[in-house]
């Protein structure tokens, strides 16, 4: 039955469809905005995944380049791996669909989303996880929703929802925001310095948006949705779940209240369930699993008891503690700038490399984009947490890549205020908690080793959260398993006058605004703690670059030079590369951009140039290279691609009989331009210059006389 619902959300009206397409699916909404419209599809096996102790949840997310009218690049001519707005975009839908699902839901559920039109106004990101959940919704999947998401910017001081493309580029906020009727469960997103009150205010004005979508939502999964399954909690033994804890739940009590290093309390942790398997293997054979998950379970509530009754956390910090942090920076001698910074049991290397406009990155995907200047990279090596696996970037290096990015990329000079590619890649040594914060602070401090001129210093915490009931504790600058075993992850980055970066996942189902205000205060004093240990390392750009990073000369040559410039099929630029070693870059305006690592190099090139666009000058002595004998003169080059004529007259002082006698084609020598005649012809003399060459002599002759 095809079935549509629709509502007003900001310019235009959001439509939900079903009944029409993939009707094999489990679930299967269109959604449209405008003339951008989103398929999501939901599939869900019948039967647990064996072995499985999570939730195998696949979000996919593709765009399809017929949806702008395109047709995709390469020798295929079809769309490969996904790109990173792709797997970023997945994750905005997946980031607030996986909380709400129950615990022992374990059945793999694959979730595809896919843009099949595309108005390049507005983006389909958040439509997408509008239709995933009211595909959920339709399904028989225990979905507990519905959620929805929406974009939230600020123009000229208004908060706009969903804005366009051309909207975000003159807003300072750019916030994308997931819920469900009564609480949030995802943000993300960037802003020029904001508030935290500007910040609270967009999130509240998001979520109006969100119960209105969510009430349609409901309204359509009340007319055609399927019934749900029953979801049986899995049955544990009483009286294994008796025994396990009286052998374990004071040792793991003991541990937690324990101060340990990662390394010790991994080692406490594999020590007890050994000793706990072994006494119980006899009497429950092959249940390691199930008593692996009870001692999980107990440690989470003893620790989250420790934190919520004593206001103590594992490592023995009080709840708004940061970690001792160490910073080094310039310590890798031929990077162009680097920092090492290290935070508790975390840390990151990260280095700075400037490039020229040739290194910016061009990208092929549905919307337009201007090359992106800006680059950074998160990688994430196993050994970093002490385990073997392979090398790779995923989802995960990807976003948190993005996150930092995020964070810094504003605070950066214009391009024609520092003309370098730079590129920021952070490697994570070690890791225990909020990697990517460490890479925002890395990285603010790298880019001032490099020179780069950084507004202000930019450094990032990751809050964390336990709930049990009205009981609260918001943590500061968390640890790994206080991430694990707790409700939330909320990293907020930014400078001393605001915050410029955020991110917020959630285990349940959702945090209020009130609670949200609580976390953004206490990151706030985090923020500004690590700020003041960041500045007191280095707390500004240095004046110098790297003399290994390129050097850029810059110069202005009259627009109709260009063409003369770059030559036919580019023979003239490409030589001057090759000859100087250097790179160029023309601007459309006549701004000519020469980078290069050697002054040699950019003096070259410059002198080259500068013989091709020069303009020719009455009065000017030129090197002229004889290009062509007539019985009245020699046509001789002045300058690349100006000729003009020597007259046979205008060859030497005494006559000449012919010009054979006195040059041939190839000869070079120094000539004056005397004339540029009414047609644009260039007069030039030899003689002119063999006159001015005697005077001295005959000077001195008539002295001595």
């Amino acid at each position: 039955m095809l079935v549509k619902k629709e509502l007003q959300v900001g310019n235009y009206t959001l439509e939900f469809e079903t009944g029409r397409f993939a009707k094999q699916a489990d679930g299967a909404v269109m959604v449209r905005y405008a003339d951008t419209m989103v398929l999501a599809t939901v599939v869900s096996a019948k039967e647990n995944k064996e072995g499985a102790d999570y939730f195998p949840l696949q979000v996919e997310f593709r765009e399809k380049l017929s949806a702008a009218g395109k047709i995709p690049g390469g020798f295929l001519k079809r769309e490969g791996r996904p790109s990173d707005k792709e797997i970023l975009s997945a994750r905005l839908i997946d980031r607030p669909i996986r909380p709400m699902f129950p615990d022992e839901y374990h059945c793999e559920t694959q979730v595809v989303v896919t843009v099949f039109s595309s108005d390049q106004q507005n983006d389909a990101d958040v439509l997408g996880a509008c239709a995933a959940s009211a595909a959920l919704m339709l399904s028989d999947a225990p979905f507990d929703g519905p959620i929805a998401e929406v974009r939230v910017a600020r123009v000229k001081g208004e908060l706009k929802l969903n804005p366009t493309f051309a909207e975000l580029e003159q807003s300072d906020i750019d916030l994308t925001v997931a819920g469900t009727e009564t609480s949030i469960n995802m943000v993300e997103g960037e802003s020029n310095e904001i508030s935290e009150k500007d910040m609270l205010d967009a999130l509240s004005f998001g979520h109006e948006a969100i119960k209105k979508i969510c009430k349609v939502q409901k309204e359509l999964a009340s007319e055609v949705g399927k019934k749900k399954r029953t979801i049986v909690p899995k049955e544990i033994n009483p009286e294994l779940l008796k025994e396990v804890e009286n052998l374990a739940a004071e040792k793991i009590r003991n541990a937690a209240n324990t101060i340990l290093t990662k390394e010790d309390r991994n080692a406490s942790r594999a020590s007890i369930e050994t000793a706990v398997i072994t006494v119980l293997s006899e009497k429950y054979p092959e249940q390691e699993s199930l008593i692996n998950e009870i001692l999980h379970s107990i440690e989470k509530r003893e620790m989250r008891e420790m934190i919520l009754s004593k206001g103590k956390r594992l490592d023995g910090r009080g709840l708004k503690d940061i970690r001792p942090i160490t910073i080094e920076t310039g310590i890798l001698p031929r990077a162009h700038g680097s920092a090492l910074f290290t935070r508790g049991e975390t840390q990151s290397l990260t280095t700075v490399t400037l490039g020229t406009k040739a290194d910016q990155q061009i990208t092929d995907g549905l919307i337009e984009e201007q090359p992106r200047r800006f680059m950074l990279h998160y990688n994430f090596p196993p050994f970093s947490v002490g385990e073997i696996g392979r090398l790779g970037t995923g989802r995960r290096e990807i976003g948190h890549g993005n996150l930092a990015e995020r964070a810094l990329k504003n605070l950066v000079a214009p391009e024609k205020e520092f003309p370098y590619a730079i590129r920021v890649v952070s490697d994570i040594l070690e890791s225990n908690g909020s990697s990517s914060m460490a890479t925002v602070c890395a990285g603010s401090l790298a880019l001032f080793d490099a020179g780069v001129p950084l507004k202000k210093a930019c450094a990032g915490i990751a809050m964390g959260l336990v709930k049990e009931g009205d009981r609260v504790a918001v943590l500061s600058d968390i640890l790994g398993d206080e991430d694990h075993l707790g409700d939330m992850d909320f990293k907020v980055a930014g400078t001393l006058d605001g915050i410029t970066a955020f991110q917020m996942d959630i285990k349940i189902q959702g945090v209020t605004i009130e609670l949200m205000a609580t976390a953004l205060e206490q990151a706030k004093a985090g923020r500004l703690h690590k700020l003041e240990k960041m500045n007191a390392s280095l707390d500004k750009p240095k004046p110098t670059l790297s003399e290994y990073a390129p050097r850029f000369t810059t110069m202005k040559i009259p627009t109709d030079l260009i063409g003369a410039l770059i030559g036919p099929g580019g023979k003239n630029i490409r030589s001057i590369v090759a000859e100087s070693g250097a790179e160029i870059n023309i601007e459309d305006d006549g701004t000519v951009v020469i980078a290069a690592t050697s002054q040699e190099a950019s003096d070259k090139a410059y002198e080259l140039i500068g013989k091709i666009t020069a303009v020719p000058e009455v009065g000017k002595t030129y090197k002229a290279t004889v290009k062509k004998i007539m019985d009245f003169g020699a046509f001789v080059e002045i300058l690349p691609g100006k000729e003009g004529l020597v007259h046979i007259s205008q060859l030497d002082i005494k006559r000449v009989a012919k010009v054979s006698d006195v040059t041939k084609v190839g000869d070079v020598f120094e000539v004056k331009l005397l004339e540029i005649d009414d047609k644009g012809r260039l007069n030039l003399s030899r003689k002119a210059l063999l006159v001015s060459e005697q005077k001295p002599s005959a000077t001195v002759e008539a002295e001595n006389n």
